[in-house]
């Protein structure tokens, strides 16, 4: 499942630079994720590493993007591929 920033986000900065996807971005009020880049750090990471960095834990899951690990591995080959 990609994960989502919710508006508990206090834009401290720190998740932006350890998305391997480049999937966080600054948005209007807070940061963002594009689900369509985030693999959860699959392929990169044992761990998401936004939400091991997230000082305030406003990084869940995105119920409106459920992916299962192995849908997250091949996103994670594809944009690889495009890379």
């Amino acid at each position: 499942m990609a994960l989502m920033i919710t508006d508990e986000c206090i834009n401290c900065d720190v998740c932006e630079p350890e998305c391997p996807n480049e999937a966080i971005y600054q948005g209007d009020e807070i940061y963002e994720i594009n689900p369509d880049l985030c693999t959860e750090c699959v392929g990169h990471y044992d761990t998401p590493q936004c939400v091991d960095v997230c000082p305030v834990d406003c990084i869940p899951g995105n119920p409106d993007r459920v992916e299962s690990e192995q849908e997250l591995q091949v996103k994670y080959e594809k944009l690889q591929a495009e890379g």
